[in-house]
């Protein structure tokens, strides 16, 4: 799935789902490290514990982060499996 992200440095995420865990997480821009960290965390957990986890981080004063998009994105991916 490619998400485009709203609000956040980063224009898109992208991940596949793989029996409900998330597989080969990466952000098309943002910052570089954060979103690299994010991903490596994320790799192989189920996506329903990762919305979770990510779900409401801000990221200074903006209302949502690169985290808490892909959150959304993944939440978005699990009603389309529905």
């Amino acid at each position: 799935m490619v998400y485009k992200t709203k609000g956040v440095c980063a224009s898109a995420v992208s991940f596949d789902l793989v029996d409900g865990k998330i597989t080969g997480a990466k952000f098309t821009g943002g910052c570089s490290g954060n979103t690299q960290g994010v991903c490596a965390l994320v790799e192989g957990m189920d996506a329903k514990e990762a919305i979770k986890r990510l779900s409401g981080i801000r990221c200074g004063f903006k209302s949502t982060s690169c985290p808490d998009q892909l959150a959304k994105a993944l939440q978005e991916a699990l009603n389309q499996e529905g």
